[in-house]
């Protein structure tokens, strides 16, 4: 396991880790790959229910490495890309919590919006940063951002690059909540989802939410209705009952197989 990313487990909360401090975890196509083995790891264990990527050091990713780009600049040449996109965490069956613990721009930008749900501490620094690199709205990020926070929004962000805090970032809906630690406070907010939340039924309102994006209401409420009479036939559904009825913590089945089980 490359040592650029650091995976842990604990209490059934995946921490996936980008690991270059020194260069406040700029992305390489090998940091790439890893990161996305390791969210790909963490969605076909059993054992794991919940994820949280942060970022080890002051920052959470600063974007592209420019020693990488620069190479790539005076070479021409490009390690071979990963086919997976940056879009894979939306694609997992677990919640994906970004802890946004430091600066986040660029590419590091897009790690963190394409995540579920965002943690930032006090501070922490945001950009897009793309139009002042001479770049586009990358990975995605045009069609995700504008959903998050509004088109002019979106625009405003995209067109200045500026820099903003987490502060701002929050009242705009780029991120969900200001914690400090941010790390520690999402691994706590997957641990409550790990411990009272059924697996199944965290899998399916994911795949509802992101599917009804493309979708209208008519087919969004017939697909409910499915999901729903599957749902009745699961045992995660009578553990929920029982357990309300009883007073106690539900003791939810782990996501069986390597797919949605959504029906």
């Amino acid at each position: 396991m490359s040592d650029v990313v650091l995976y842990e487990i604990e209490e059934r909360v995946a921490r996936i880790t980008l690991n270059r401090p020194d260069s406040l975890n700029a992305w390489t196509p090998e940091l790439g790959r890893a990161y996305f083995d390791r969210l790909q790891d963490a969605d076909a264990d059993p054992e794991v229910r919940a994820i949280v990527v942060t970022g080890a050091g002051r920052g959470f990713c600063a974007g592209a490495d420019f020693e990488y780009l620069q190479e790539v600049e005076r070479s021409g040449s490009t390690a071979k890309p990963d086919s997976r996109p940056q879009s894979l965490p939306r694609s997992l069956r677990k919640p994906v919590i970004a802890a946004i613990n430091g600066p986040c721009a660029g590419l590091g930008f897009v790690i963190a919006v394409m995540c579920d749900i965002r943690f930032a501490a006090p501070g922490a620094k945001l950009t897009t940063a793309f139009a002042r690199r001479g770049l586009i709205a990358e990975y995605g990020l045009s069609w995700i951002l504008p959903r998050a926070t509004g088109i002019s929004t979106a625009l405003d962000l995209l067109l200045s690059g500026r820099t903003f805090l987490a502060e701002e970032a929050e009242r705009l809906g780029v991120v969900d909540r200001i914690a400090e630690p941010a790390a520690e406070t999402a691994h706590a907010y997957a641990l409550d989802l790990a411990r009272h939340s059924s697996p199944a039924s965290m899998a399916v309102i994911k795949h509802q939410l992101y599917a009804d994006l493309e979708q209208g209401l008519e087919r969004s409420t017939a697909d409910a209705v499915e999901y729903m009479e599957g749902s009745f036939e699961r045992p995660d559904f009578r553990e929920g009952v029982e357990s309300f009825v009883e007073r106690r913590p539900p003791d939810f089945p782990p996501l069986a197989g390597g797919t949605l089980e959504s029906r």
